[in-house]
């Protein structure tokens, strides 16, 4: 068994995943941790195969005649391996190299029994930070952070509570959830909690997961020990204006139909965890 297996979804991303490997064996070369890499790939139009044989023959590759979506993908990917701790991860991240951020996460879980995922500080390109972590949203969340609604007035303020922008993200907390390019997370929690809601082709899965922990008593943290590096090209925002978006880009129309089916799902719960913070 595994101490960490990490699990990607290729879909045309060869290039990047090429990157990522490379980053991830170098940081964890001193890590004393038995690591396991498992990629799902999408039926990609790049053959990802000979790279993998070439550079990185001790990852398990695993081919799907469609893009059976993001969540579907990884529950595959982390029933294929058995692990203390599964890494859902994104391809276009990169490890800083001299972090050793899978040893600190390890180390991190092992001391806290009690925590069932955590995920990592996350910085743009250019070293700024992105949000990573998050409180859960209200219906209406979408035209506070995709409009000019969220970008004066009451609806900034919401648009900047739901990104915990009063949070100075430089301390491990406690937090609702965390974006699903970067989840670590314990297997005994995944085997009470139970994987990604593969009703979700794409987006609201890693909330719902999140949602998922705190309901079976498994906190979700925000770990700022190790930093990792994420592209974050946002697919669904790449046609300007809501309107305009659904009806020119399948994935704008493909997270509405998340966010839906994410409402429905938790329509009236309202017991989990609120963080409340006093520091800016």
């Amino acid at each position: 068994m595994y101490d960490i297996v990490i699990t990607m979804v290729n879909t045309n991303e060869k290039d990047l995943i090429d990157s990522c490997l490379t980053s991830m064996y170098a940081d964890s070369k001193d890590s004393h941790l038995n690591i396991g890499v498992v990629i799902v790939d999408n039926h990609s139009d790049q053959d990802i195969e000979p790279l993998l044989k070439e550079k990185y023959p001790q990852v398990k590759l695993i081919r799907q005649q469609k893009n059976e979506g993001f969540g579907k993908s990884h529950n595959k990917a982390m029933l294929s391996e058995q692990a203390k701790y599964y890494f859902v991860l994104n391809p276009d991240t990169h490890f800083e190299l001299g972090q050793n951020m899978l040893r600190k996460m390890y180390d991190f879980m092992e001391k806290t029994p009690e925590v069932g995922m955590i995920g990592p500080r996350i910085v743009y390109p250019d070293g700024s930070i992105q949000y990573s972590c998050y409180r859960f949203p209200t219906f209406w969340q979408p035209l506070y952070s995709r409009t000019k609604l969220g970008r004066s007035g009451n609806g900034k303020k919401i648009a900047d509570h739901f990104l915990m922008k009063d949070f100075g993200h430089n301390k491990t907390i406690p937090v609702d959830w965390i974006m699903g390019s970067a989840m670590f997370v314990r297997k005994k929690a995944i085997d009470e909690a139970g994987m990604f809601d593969d009703r979700y082709w794409m987006y609201a899965e890693d909330s719902d997961w999140c949602r998922r922990m705190w309901e079976h008593n498994w906190p979700v943290y925000y770990f700022h020990e190790v930093t990792i590096e994420h592209i974050h090209r946002r697919a669904s925002a790449d046609v300007p204006g809501v309107v305009s978006a659904l009806l020119k880009n399948r994935y704008a129309r493909q997270h509405l139909r998340s966010w839906m089916k994410y409402f429905w799902k938790w329509r009236g719960n309202h017991k989990y965890y609120r963080t409340k913070l006093t520091q800016s």
